[in-house]
């Protein structure tokens, strides 16, 4: 069956000299892989740029339900990137953000909700010139709501966030797994900000790296099988 869909590319691995498989969350059908041939050959429908971590695409595929891997008839760039690829912060934010994807995005099925939410934050991404050193910590927090685990802001001025639990609390909890009340508090404001308030968030180096571990260790708490991001050292480094 020939349709027609947007996508945003998680993911791409060489499978053969001539071959590679990527991994795209598309708005018909959620998360598919398509094997492409010929990667920037003169007859080849797939250009390198199209590839790229985040990339926003328009795919004509021919899809098969329960086929493992399917194949793709003709792909465009949706929405030309301006930002992302010249810039050295932006282009490692979305190589973190689409490893994040790539291991939390599983489901086959589609979500337009969570589509949009996508869409919308990699061109915000692109495009913005303030907070950019936020970005991926406001992203991460406002993804949860789609995953499943939004943090409980009922009482978001407790003293400590209880990783476990998802909520607010004034008293320590009785497990390890929480953020000592500095980090708490620089949580609660994130959680409260977006992408056009991001800006006024003021971190030191050390509260920012201790938030977005405290924001991983979350995500592991409550994805099975999270693994290791190994995009995040590169993305901690350029922030010394």
């Amino acid at each position: 069956m020939q349709i027609k869909t947007a996508g945003i590319v998680l993911h791409s691995i060489k499978h053969t000299d001539s071959s590679t498989i990527i991994t795209v969350y598309t708005q018909q059908f959620g998360r598919i892989s398509y094997m492409v041939h010929g990667v920037n050959k003169k007859k080849s429908i797939v250009r390198a740029a199209f590839l790229q971590p985040l990339s926003i695409v328009e795919m004509v595929v021919f899809h098969s339900p329960g086929r493992e891997i399917q194949r793709i008839k003709d792909i465009r760039m949706e929405h030309p990137f301006s930002g992302i690829p010249f810039n050295p912060v932006k282009n490692s934010l979305a190589l973190f953000l689409s490893e994040v994807l790539f291991r939390t995005l599983r489901q086959t099925e589609p979500d337009e909700n969570l589509f949009l939410f996508l869409e919308n934050s990699i061109q915000q991404l692109d495009c913005c010139e303030e907070g950019i050193a936020n970005f991926h910590l406001i992203f991460l927090l406002k993804l949860t709501r789609y995953l499943g685990f939004e943090p409980n802001q009922i009482e978001a001025t407790g003293k400590y966030f209880d990783l476990m639990n998802g909520v607010f609390r004034n008293e320590k909890p009785l497990h390890i797994h929480f953020l000592q009340p500095e980090v708490t508090t620089a949580f609660s404001q994130a959680l409260q900000a977006d992408f056009t308030s991001m800006h006024k968030l003021i971190y030191t180096r050390e509260n920012r790296v201790l938030l977005l571990k405290g924001i991983i260790d979350y995500y592991r708490l409550h994805i099975p099988e999270f693994q290791k991001l190994h995009s995040l050292d590169v993305l901690q480094s350029l922030f010394d």
